[in-house]
């Protein structure tokens, strides 16, 4: 590879080269360094282009000394299917020494994969030791990542899938039937057995309640990613053991945290802290058996970086 060549990965080659595990090492490294004030980041800038229509910006930096960059992404509803979203754009990097962009890779694809690898790593830190059974709420792109990745950090022996539309969690569950995944149609029900649950919608009102939700479980929210969407109610806010992937991130587009602050619920410290510093041992994550712990997915600049730089340095070796 010459010195000025631009490195570009469409979302075929993001696929082929960015593998889970080596995902799942890279963000829980960079959920660290966030956490630590290695790198640095701005809050995501998100420009409205009227409904359904987002165009976001997410800068950061590795390091003081390390590649920086930016994600842009076009965040628009599909037409072909009602109700869902997709992320389009790129994740452009730069090395360090001489300020040069290196390398151009397919946004889409790294948000699939990467949030997926964000949510196996938090699962990991929160969840139960015993969890043996995952409710994947949604049947979109992110259902099928998180089924990837969840597994390779807690051995599931039952998958539970619910979707608005029951067809969608039939198929879903036939596609991953090694999983021993299953459709439901009862989603009270289903979220009541499960340790582990999972929210992956583009739902504007609460899907899951608190009072659904066992002693026990950890909840991931990962598919509200501003104000105003929430996938689940107040209760669960109010009742959870509550950790965010960033917490200036949270206090800024957290919707259910929002809403149940702005209702006079909660106050700013029910956010515990970040994930990466539970990581790094400096807070408790669960406590005990019979906390329902959540965890807030928004996304890091940084993570989309760390998994393009890991991308572009894998292929120079």
């Amino acid at each position: 590879m010459k010195r000025d060549e631009l490195t570009i990965f469409d979302s075929e080659a993001v696929r082929e080269k960015l593998s889970y595990p080596d995902c799942i090492a890279v963000v829980r490294k960079a959920m660290k360094a966030l956490s630590s004030g290695e790198t640095r980041q701005l809050l995501r800038t998100m420009l409205s282009l009227g409904p359904g229509r987002t165009f976001a910006q997410m800068p950061g930096a590795l390091g003081e000394h390390d590649m920086f960059g930016t994600k842009t992404i076009s965040v628009f509803a599909d037409p072909r299917s009602p109700g869902l979203r997709r992320h389009r754009g790129l994740v452009v990097l730069f090395e360090p020494e001489e300020g040069r962009p290196v390398c151009v890779a397919d946004a889409e694809e790294i948000t699939h994969i990467r949030t997926a690898a964000a949510t196996a790593v938090a699962t990991d830190a929160l969840a139960r030791a015993d969890a043996r059974t995952l409710l994947i709420v949604g049947t979109g792109g992110q259902a099928h990542t998180h089924l990837k990745a969840l597994p390779l950090v807690r051995d599931f022996d039952r998958v539970i899938i619910w979707g608005r539309s029951p067809e969608k969690a039939a198929a879903l569950a036939a596609e991953y039937a090694h999983l021993n995944a299953e459709p439901a149609t009862d989603l009270r029900a289903a979220a009541g057995v499960a340790d582990v649950i999972c929210t992956l919608t583009t739902a504007s009102e609460p899907v899951v309640r608190g009072e659904w939700v066992k002693p026990g479980t950890h909840v991931n929210l990962v598919g509200s990613s501003g104000p105003g969407p929430v996938e689940v109610d107040s209760a669960l806010v109010v009742n959870s053991r509550y950790i965010a992937d960033s917490r200036a991130s949270a206090l800024d587009a957290a919707a259910e945290f929002l809403v149940a602050r702005d209702s006079g619920l909660i106050e700013d410290a029910h956010i515990v802290g970040e994930i990466g510093e539970v990581l790094l041992g400096r807070i408790e994550g669960r406590r005990s058996d019979q906390d329902i712990t959540v965890y807030k997915s928004l996304g890091h600049a940084v993570q989309d970086l760390a998994a393009a730089a890991h991308l572009y340095r894998s292929s120079l070796a």
